[in-house]
């Protein structure tokens, strides 16, 4: 009997835009979730998870859930704000954690926002989350 062990300690991936509206197609180039799509959320899935965390971060407080949920995908998750408001280069930011689950998968991302000057919140950062 042979046994094989796979290790994946230490692996990262980085994906700060994964919340963020892209503009991709205008340009004609594949865009960043070319390769995220076989397995991850869709266009379809992000905006909802974006419309969760708008509103959780907005009304949200600290350790409040906002589910969301694709119909059309069958994806859902929640983004949960993981503390108080802070001052970031002048903008307002808050720091959450965000689930995606579809079918018998799920991952769990954490990140940050901060509110634009027209009062909407801007993701700027999204990682895989790491338990500390």
């Amino acid at each position: 009997m042979v046994l094989i062990g796979v290790s994946v300690g230490g692996c990262s991936i980085s994906r700060p835009d994964i919340f963020a509206k892209t503009t991709d197609d205008a340009t004609g180039s594949i865009g960043p979730f070319a390769q995220v799509r076989e397995t991850g959320p869709t266009e379809s899935d992000l905006a909802f998870a974006r419309n969760a965390a708008s509103d959780v971060l907005t009304r949200g407080d600290k350790d409040t859930s906002q589910p969301w949920a694709n119909p059309e995908t069958g994806a859902r998750g929640s983004v949960t704000p993981l503390a108080q408001a802070y001052s970031s280069e002048g903008r307002t930011c808050r720091d959450f954690l965000a689930s995606y689950v579809n079918g018998h998968s799920e991952s769990w991302l954490q990140g940050a926002a901060c509110q634009t000057n027209h009062g909407q919140w801007e993701i700027h950062t999204l990682k895989p989350w790491r338990q500390s």
